[in-house]
């Protein structure tokens, strides 16, 4: 069976080369379960280049549509069973401020509902930050989802889940919101897709960041693995900085501290813990937010951080510099989305695995309990609130 995908917010291709990448074949009929790309949408040329070149096999390969999603005809689009988007999460971060859905990138999610509403694929997955679910005090979180399960005429099975990347040998700690949605009428026939099970639950089984960076070594010809550059006084404060600490520590000479008046955000010249998992790789950020290597005093170059994003080597991600990192950044490691997707196909083929329960305080039925209270109790706040006026 294979499954023709559609792609709204392509970024670089995390999610496409995870989909495919992934191949499940039922052990006693022989059939073969898979996805292959039929259309994308991005309005980011380099990441729209990167994904065609990848995915494709050419950068200039038609499939990939680039442009604004505001002005895709997506009526027009080709027939998908599948359907991926990775909305923009600039508006969820928990890294910035949540605007939520008054964000100008929160809406977006809106043209994946429609391609859900038009081509009524037969299933979907929707990837965004662990913010998104507090945005706007959790109402943009509810409305997603009420939107995602009827998107229209068809219905949907949703299955929102907070994956912790590292607990699936990620060597990251990157906490990312996935929802995965059956086609009721598939579902009703039997088709149930269960959150898959951590592969490394255990903290003393986490991939390193020095694991991955490291083995195998990284061929100093390898692409987007250019040296970055930094000033004498950056290089020395680096080496009073021990693997794991950040600008702040306190051993760093006083003519070497940073002066900045403010919040002080963790990662500002943060050096990787070589024995643990790295923290999030982001894609923006100025100054000393780049990643840092645990020995050599330096940030780490694009092609290291696609290696803690689980992208191969031969991947090569397009344009700038800083282009290459914003695209690296904002990716979905594909190993990680791979084990989505195949227990997505498991589904499919009634192929048991290993599960969990998805998140709890993440499901509808959850949060519109949760809302009911809080409007319950805001009701009886603003009563006494009242009564205690009028006995005055």
């Amino acid at each position: 069976m294979i499954f023709k995908k559609g792609e709204l917010f392509n970024g670089p291709g995390g999610l496409s080369l995870a989909a495919k990448n992934t191949v499940v074949i039922h052990p006693e009929t022989l059939e073969e379960f898979r996805i292959e790309h039929t259309w994308s949408n991005d309005f980011d040329q380099n990441a729209c280049r990167t994904y065609a070149l990848n995915i494709c096999g050419d950068e200039n390969d038609p499939s990939v549509i680039c442009g604004p999603v505001e002005k895709l005809q997506i009526n027009q689009l080709p027939e998908i069973q599948c359907f991926a988007f990775g909305f923009p999460c600039n508006d969820y971060s928990l890294v910035g401020e949540k605007k939520g859905l008054g964000g100008s990138f929160g809406p977006l999610y809106s043209y994946g509902v429609k391609v859900l509403n038009t081509h009524k694929p037969k299933f979907f997955v929707a990837e965004n930050v662990g913010g998104l679910q507090s945005a706007n005090e959790g109402r943009a979180f509810i409305k997603i989802l009420e939107e995602l399960e009827s998107p229209g005429d068809v219905e949907y099975v949703v299955t929102p889940h907070l994956y912790k990347f590292e607990e699936y040998g990620i060597p990251q700690a990157r906490h990312r919101i996935i929802i995965v949605g059956i086609r009721k009428d598939l579902a009703d026939e039997g088709i149930v897709f269960k959150v898959p099970a951590p592969t490394t639950p255990n903290s003393a089984d986490y991939k390193t960041c020095k694991e991955a960076i490291e083995n195998p070594p990284i061929s100093m010809d390898a692409p987007n693995h250019d040296m970055p550059r930094h000033t004498t006084r950056v290089r020395e404060m680096l080496s009073y900085i021990p693997p794991g600490e950040n600008a702040w520590y306190i051993g760093i000479p006083e003519e070497l501290q940073l002066n900045v008046k403010g919040a002080r955000l963790s990662s500002i010249y943060k050096r990787l813990d070589p024995t643990r998992p790295a923290y999030t790789v982001t894609g923006s950020g100025g100054g000393g937010t780049h990643m840092y290597h645990w020995d050599e005093t330096r940030a780490l170059t694009n092609r290291e951080r696609a290696r803690l994003q689980t992208f191969p080597d031969d991947f090569v991600f397009t344009g700038s510099k800083e282009s290459a990192r914003k695209q690296i950044g904002m990716a979905v490691p594909p190993a990680g989305a791979q084990i989505v997707f195949e227990a997505i196909l498991k589904s499919f083929a009634k192929i048991p695995y290993k599960f969990v329960e998805p998140t709890k305080k993440f499901q509808l039925s959850c949060l519109q309990k949760e809302k009911a209270r809080k409007v319950a109790k805001n009701d009886i706040n603003a009563d006494d609130q009242q009564l205690s006026i009028n006995n005055i």
